[in-house]
C-alpha cells in the first residue's frame, strides 16, 4: 500500500477477470478505484469489497458500454465519488466472438462498439477529468500481433484498433505528462476463458505450451505490469505496446 495513495483510478470491467485483478492491485497500492460493470453488479460488489477487506477504497458503477451515451453516463456516475481521475483503464471488453463465416453484422457492431468505440469515448470525455501526469492504459491482446486463433479475427481487428489509438494518443496527451500505453495479455486464467482452458488436460496443456515460461498466465500478473505504468516508475513509458504473454509471441 502506499506508491498509488491520494490517486483515483477508474477500471472499465473491473468486475471480473483480468479487471478485478487490476482493481484489486491498484486497490492494494492506495489507489481509490471506480469499479465499473457491465451487467453483474454483484460481482461488481465482491471487488469493491475485497479491495476494502485489503484496506482500501472502491465505489462500483454500472453502464452497458455496448449502450448509445454509455460513457457520458459513466462519467456522470464517476463525478457522484471523485471530482477528477489520473488513472484509467480500459480493460471491458467482449473477448468472443463467431468466426468469420459466421458472424453477422451485429455481433462485429457489438465487438466494436465496447472493445473499441468504448475506450475512444471514455478518454475523450476524460480529457477535463482526467489530471496532469495521469494514465490511461489500454488492455489489448497478443492477437493483434500474431494470428494465433484465426476463429477471433473480429475480436483481433477490434484491439488493433485500440493499439493504433494507444499510439496516436500518446501523442495527443503527452504534453500533460499524461503516459498511454497498450498492455497485451495471452491466454490468462479467468472464468470467461475457462471453458476453453479447461476442457480436458490436453487443452490445459496446450495453452501452457504457448508461454516460453510453460504456464497459462493469471490476473495477477497482468495487473502487476498495469501497476507498474500506473506508478511513478512507470512515467517515462508511453506509446508503447507491451508484450505481456508470457512469452506467447516469442
Amino acid at each position: 500500500m502506499g506508491s498509488l495513495t491520494g490517486k483515483t483510478a477508474l477500471v472499465t470491467g473491473g468486475s471480473r477477470g483480468i479487471g478485478r485483478g487490476i482493481a484489486e492491485r491498484l486497490g492494494r497500492d492506495g489507489a481509490v478505484v471506480g469499479v465499473h460493470y457491465g451487467r453483474d453488479e454483484a460481482a461488481a460488489l465482491k471487488t469493491v469489497a475485497a479491495i476494502e477487506e485489503a484496506g482500501g477504497t472502491a465505489f462500483p458503477l454500472g453502464a452497458d458500454l455496448a449502450a448509445p451515451g454509455s460513457a457520458a453516463a459513466l462519467w456522470t456516475a464517476f463525478d457522484k465519488h471523485a471530482d477528477g481521475v489520473d488513472i484509467l483503464v480500459n480493460d471491458a471488453g467482449i473477448g468472443v466472438s463467431q468466426d468469420f463465416a459466421r458472424i453477422d453484422e451485429a455481433e462485429y457492431d457489438r465487438l466494436f462498439d465496447v472493445n473499441t468505440k468504448a475506450p475512444f469515448f471514455l478518454t475523450r470525455l476524460a480529457l477535463d477529468r482526467l489530471r496532469d501526469g495521469g494514465r490511461v492504459i489500454n488492455i489489448s491482446t497478443g492477437l493483434s500481433h500474431a494470428a494465433m486463433m484465426p476463429d477471433l479475427i473480429a475480436y483481433a481487428m477490434t484491439k488493433g484498433a485500440l493499439d493504433v489509438f494507444t499510439r496516436y494518443l500518446s501523442k495527443v496527451l503527452g504534453s500533460r505528462g499524461i503516459t498511454v500505453n497498450a498492455v497485451a495479455p495471452g491466454l490468462v486464467d479467468t472464468d470467461s476463458t475457462s471453458d476453453r482452458l479447461r476442457a480436458d488436460d490436453e487443452s490445459w496443456a496446450s495453452v501452457e505450451a504457448l508461454s516460453t515460461l510453460g504456464k497459462v498466465g493469471t490476473p495477477a500478473e497482468i495487473a502487476d505490469v498495469v501497476a507498474f505504468l500506473a506508478s511513478d516508475d512507470g512515467r517515462w513509458v508511453t506509446g508503447h505496446w507491451i508484450d505481456a504473454t508470457g512469452g506467447s509471441l516469442a
